[in-house]
């Protein structure tokens, strides 16, 4: 801080300023005291330091402080001071026993000169890792957000972990605290990554620092991979769990972003459970988001009543928070929906700033990786080589008090009337065997020789002295080789570590590619669109006038007036579009199914033209014409098809037109679809009365083409995954879980699919014949089966196994010829053996309920699918000149498969 002797003026300047003249009579009179004082005040004025420049070096110390000794944390041993000193004040303390979180306090406030707030905070902080520490009491939950209990009610004491990887007071070095009492680690000696396993997050004063966690098995295994030069990948891993898109993660560098999610699950068609809550965000945070989001209207979730509230917190051991919807809400939108508008998702930002060498660096993960594993192999070869040096010395020691006491040369200072004369004596005694020693003997070594007890004298026994000398050479043999080999000795070091602490530490945090949400798509219809076509209004306030649809706030709207202009705008309250409307609706952005079809008369010429064409993509609130420009044109027919239909006109001209043909039918089949500004196709060149529907359209479109991307578990029709094949609107998808259920679905796009949950995933045929083989646990026996799908209900399952608990379905298959290989025993404990099982020769099919052929089997072990059989059509067969016979091993299987099926 500034010296306040510095700024204030001292008692006589305070005087002297107070005596001085006024300045005009310092002008009129002018004394010999006046020129002394003025000399005076210039010398003063000479003396003085500019207050900016103190200011700017105060700040600058000050930032350097905050940086170098509080937020941000040292490369060598990932930690913050407050963190270091706070496991210096529990190793300290250790006993093997837990420890008053106060006392520890209390121990650390020896060594950070901060309160014992900070200190508390910190360490609580790392207690809720659940990596350096033991811990006993009530220490929050960093998933509800729920705080820790007072320190002195709760316990903690250092984890083996920790004493195994963070400490070595032989390594370790040393500086004075801040009042210079105690002695206190400048960093700490950790084999170990510790700062990517924990984390951090501070803020300095120009900086910050943001390092996720990551997962502990794969710190080490990528710190193996490093030490073998090989490529790694990491990304983080979260104790809360979720699921986590790191396409962008970019190695942890400032710039890099990953996007976080809650796993939501859907309990059944009313009620959505959201598992676990993404990193940084609690379940009352989430809740809070959610109800929120309803309010707005982005979401539709059941109205509380008195009993039930519509977002249900059940969180204990387990997160789970129950979300009821709206009857007839689509729970896939709705969870679309929750990650778009609520906290489900959240974008985490990292920015790796760590002190190097006393400087702040901005550094990826891999860097960080590499430091703390260069340096790891670094302690690891000190400690070696101070193991070496003791080793060293007792085998030097162990030696020369062999000499000592089998020579007799305790017997030949019995004599020696001074101990000079006695070390004198020793040294002359040990001359011959010098030679052998690796250093030379000091005074040191003899006086420590002095100091061999007489009774040790009388019971030393040499053989046990040369096999300790053994073993000790034995261990110093092996400490040399594995300084030799240091880099084998560090990756062993690592896998005892992985073996020793990391069961238990599996990745919690699932690693998936997440498909990009479309607010405007999966927003719930909070509003309704109303228009005034005459005035030319549009909006969700019109509510006097004609009603067109449900929409969200967020949507935007496009527009076709009756002079041929079109628009889109952002749904508003109330908004001028332009009079004579004679369409609006809701715009969907790259829809490009939706075609327009209109008649427009071109006013200039007098010609009817018509066209069809899509509107993919514009800019908001920009008018484009649809007819050829000229003025006081307009559109005399229009429709919207959703699916590219094309209708039958009537066209009638006026009775004035000098056309034979006064009346005649127009087919928009025969318009090709073009771009919003192609002029179209001559309709009629005479005056045209009235244009009437006649018959509505097919589609000209065909099917849609729809991919599906295993990754995402999303269809799309951007050509990401599987084809699945081209869909009418009657066609749907058949899904077969893995627990033995089936549903149909539709192929709308936002319908969402766990693939991890899925072992069938295809176009639905009606005449598609499913092959299965399950555990039917009420029979304790295992079925083979062929049925059709005869259902036709849209997202409702059915099991193909039965209710029974136990029941599992171990493979299912579409292929028409399947292969099913079949590891089993016949008899219980007989031999294991395989077979090949081809159901289409034998098995009936029957109806999805019927159990199936019972297998002969007392225990199928293993059930996998083989390639389909390939079988030639009988007509092709007989067009074949040479028959191709089966080989040994068809010829078997088929001889199996029938054996199989006279057994059922």
């Amino acid at each position: 801080m500034m010296n306040e002797e510095n700024l204030d003026p001292t008692d006589d300047e305070r005087q002297a300023g107070a005596d001085q003249p006024a300045p005009e009579d310092a002008a009129v009179e002018s004394t010999g005291a006046d020129e002394q004082m003025a000399d005076a005040g210039a010398a003063s004025l000479h003396d003085q330091t500019v207050v900016s420049g103190l200011y700017q070096n105060y700040f600058l110390d000050y930032a350097s402080y905050v940086i170098l000794e509080r937020a941000v944390p040292a490369v060598e041993d990932g930690l913050k001071p407050v963190q270091r000193r706070i496991l210096h004040a529990l190793h300290e303390m250790d006993d093997g026993r837990f420890n008053k979180v106060a006392n520890v306090i209390g121990q650390t406030m020896q060594f950070h000169p901060h309160g014992d707030a900070s200190i508390g905070e910190a360490l609580v902080n790392i207690g809720q890792k659940e990596l350096l520490f033991d811990t006993q009491g009530s220490w929050g939950d960093v998933r509800t957000g729920d705080g820790a209990a007072a320190p002195r009610y709760i316990e903690v004491r250092l984890s083996k972990f920790a004493l195994d990887t963070v400490y070595n007071d032989k390594t370790t070095e040393w500086q004075l605290s801040y009042d210079g009492r105690k002695k206190e680690p400048v960093t700490l000696p950790v084999k170990f990554p510790l700062l990517l396993a924990q984390g951090v997050e501070g803020i300095a004063v120009g900086l910050s620092t943001k390092i996720l966690p990551h997962n502990f098995n794969e710190l080490i295994e990528a710190s193996i991979q490093i030490l073998k030069d090989k490529p790694v990948v990491l990304y983080p891993d979260f104790q809360t769990g979720g699921l986590i898109d790191v396409s962008n993660y970019n190695d942890g560098h400032r710039g890099g972003k990953v996007r976080v999610r809650a796993r939501i699950e859907e309990v059944d068609k009313k009620t959505l459970a959201i598992r676990d809550v993404p990193f940084g965000v609690t379940t009352s945070q989430l809740i809070d988001s959610i109800v929120k989001a309803a309010e707005l209207g982005k979401i539709r979730i059941k109205a509380p009543s008195r009993n039930v509230a519509a977002v249900v917190d059940n969180t204990a051991k387990d997160v789970e928070i129950l979300v009821h919807l709206q009857p007839g809400v689509s729970p896939d939108v709705t969870i679309d929906a929750l990650y778009a508008f609520t906290d489900c998702e959240v974008s985490i930002s990292p920015n790796a700033c760590v002190i190097i060498g006393d400087k702040p660096h901005f550094v990826s993960v891999l860097d960080i990786l590499r430091v703390n594993t260069h340096q790891t192999v670094h302690l690891l070869q000190r400690e070696l080589e101070i193991r070496r040096g003791e080793l060293m010395e007792r085998l030097l020691y162990s030696s020369l008090e062999k000499i000592f006491i089998e020579n007799r040369i305790y017997r030949k200072i019995e004599e020696c009337e001074t101990f000079d004369a006695v070390l004198a004596t020793i040294d002359k005694a040990l001359k011959p065997f010098k030679k052998q020693f690796y250093r030379d003997i000091v005074e040191d070594d003899l006086i420590r020789l002095t100091e061999i007890k007489i009774k040790r004298i009388s019971k030393f026994d040499g053989f046990k002295a040369d096999e300790l000398m053994r073993r000790l050479e034995q261990e110093l043999a092996e400490t040399e080789d594995n300084l030799a080999n240091i880099t084998r000795f560090a990756i062993n070091y690592y896998k005892d570590l992985q073996k020793k602490y990391g069961k238990g530490r599996e990745r919690k945090t699932e690693i998936r590619a997440f498909n990009t949400i479309a607010a405007n798509v999966v927003a719930a219809a909070n509003q309704k669109l109303y228009v005034d076509r005459e005035g030319g209004f549009i909006g969700y306030g019109l509510k006097k006038d004609e009603y067109v649809s449900d929409c969200s706030d967020i949507d935007d709207i496009i527009v076709f007036r009756r002079d041929g202009k079109c628009l889109v705008t952002k749904v508003q309250e109330k908004v001028f579009v332009g009079k004579d409307i004679l369409y609006v609706s809701v715009f969907k952005k790259n829809d490009e199914r939706k075609i327009y079809n209109l008649v427009y008369l071109d006013a200039k010429s007098g010609i009817s033209m018509v066209k069809r064409f899509p509107v993919t993509g514009v800019t908001r609130d920009r008018e484009y014409d649809l007819t050829m420009g000229n003025p006081k044109s307009k559109i005399t027919y229009f429709s919207a098809n959703d699916n590219g239909e094309a209708e039958v006109i009537t066209v009638n001209l006026t009775a004035q037109s000098s056309a034979k043909l006064k009346q005649f039918d127009y087919d928009f089949a025969s318009v090709g679809i073009k771009n919003r500004s192609a002029q179209g196709n001559i309709l009629t060149k005479y005056p045209v009365r009235k244009l009437t529907l006649k018959t509505g359209g097919v589609s000209t479109l065909g099917g849609v083409d729809i991919w599906y991307d295993e990754h995402l578990g999303r269809l799309n029709r951007d050509e990401r995954g599987r084809l699945l094949g081209n869909f009418d609107a009657k066609d749907s998808i058949l899904v077969v879980y893995k627990d033995g259920q089936y549903e149909l679905t539709s192929f709308d796009l936002t319908n969402r699919y766990e693939h991890g949950d899925i072992t069938v995933l295809e176009k639905f045929d009606p005449d598609c014949v499913l092959s299965a083989v399950y555990y039917e646990a009420n029979q304790k026996a295992w079925y083979v089966k062929r049925f059709k799908i005869e259902t036709t209900s849209l997202d409702k399952k059915f099991s193909i196994i039965g209710d029974a608990k136990g029941s599992k379905l171990l493979a299912v298959t579409l292929d028409q010829y399947p292969r099913i290989e079949l590891v089993h025993q016949v008899k219980d404990r007989g031999p294991v053996e395989t077979m090949m099982l081809e159901p289409e020769g034998f098995i009936e099919i029957r109806g999805w309920k019927a159990l199936g052929n019972k297998l002969p089997f007392a225990r199928v072990k293993d059930v996998r699918l083989a390639e389909p059989k390939v079988v030639v059509p009988s007509a092709a067969r007989a067009a074949t000149p040479a028959a191709v016979p089966l080989d040994e091993d068809t010829a078997s299987d088929e001889k199996e498969s029938v054996q199989l099926g006279l057994f059922s």
